[in-house]
């Protein structure tokens, strides 16, 4: 169980530790670096936009190092794991953060619906690819963010494509039940196979981000603004869930932490209870296995 209280200031120290924050220039990716930059740890900041990247680096203190990678592109994804690979350095730490929302159908160069590509696919391919690096972390932790949108959907494996039919809301949402399926199954792969890396979930609930900016703008991103004014935690307050995740002693791979436990929309990080839905064997199976496909990538274990 976790501190009803937990906040970043029970952050253990660390020093020494490189973490990799994906989306790390702004909103709730630019907290979880700061967080982590000013505790010791070495923060490689994952940015699209390689001149934000920076922008955002220069107002953190500590190390934070700036590289660019676009989720929504494989190719892009295979240069980033390929640099950390030269660099030579264990990764201790990944956060799955980035992520769009509420977009208007397109697809990726790779043919993939946008919202699947850079909320999930892309992370898939870059945790597979990471996981040399993660091996040789301490204590090395994967958290996948989520929304508190997965409550309400589900995949659908016959249109993932969206071709068939098209709402940015129940894609958004079926990228974001993705996240969980993924994290949890990813952990119970890992424990079987030996590897000594931890994934785990986390949620922000109704957090103040970047998000009206990526769904394209009309009323949805009206929607949107207004409740980041009106009900939103700050942004701060909202990776309180990844990083408690990503550090605390007594968080434990296949774990799932958001706000709670009222409105699961505010407050500090508590213990969630996936249901079925998103721990259904068939239902993770066919995840992995069209993740794989469609990504190319290969995890170095066994399932």
């Amino acid at each position: 169980m976790t501190t009803p209280a937990w906040t970043t200031a029970d952050m253990p120290d660390q020093t020494g530790r490189t973490v990799v924050v994906t989306g790390g220039n702004s909103g709730l990716g630019f907290e979880t670096c700061k967080a982590f930059a000013e505790r010791g740890a070495t923060v490689v900041m994952a940015s699209r936009d390689e001149e934000r990247g920076r922008a955002a680096a220069g107002r953190l203190s500590g190390r934070v190092d700036v590289l660019r990678l676009d989720l929504a592109d494989l190719d892009s994804v295979r240069a980033f794991a390929a640099e950390m690979a030269g660099r030579g350095s264990p990764v201790d730490v990944l956060v799955n953060n980035a992520g769009i929302g509420m977009a208007a159908h397109s697809l990726t160069a790779q043919g993939v619906e946008s919202q699947f590509a850079v909320n999930h696919l892309g992370h898939f391919a870059l945790t597979g690819l990471l996981l040399p690096l993660l091996r040789r972390g301490t204590g090395a932790r994967v958290v996948t963010v989520s929304s508190n949108a997965y409550r309400h959907g589900s995949i659908d494996f016959d249109n993932l494509s969206g071709e068939r039919s098209y709402s940015a809301p129940k894609f958004y949402e079926q990228s974001k039940v993705a996240n969980v399926v993924f994290g949890i199954d990813l952990d119970r792969r890992l424990r079987a196979a030996g590897v000594p890396v931890a994934s785990l979930v986390a949620h922000p609930g109704f957090a103040e981000t970047n998000l009206p900016n990526s769904s394209g703008g009309g009323f949805v991103a009206f929607v949107l603004k207004l409740g980041n004014s009106w009900i939103a935690q700050p942004a701060e307050h909202g990776a309180w869930s990844q990083l408690h995740a990503a550090t605390a002693p007594g968080a434990e791979g296949g774990q799932f932490y958001g706000p709670g436990p009222r409105t699961w929309m505010r407050g500090h990080p508590v213990l969630l209870h996936p249901g079925p839905a998103l721990t259904d064997p068939e239902t993770a199976r066919r995840l992995w296995d069209v993740s794989t496909e469609l990504s190319g990538v290969v995890y170095p274990f066994r399932p």
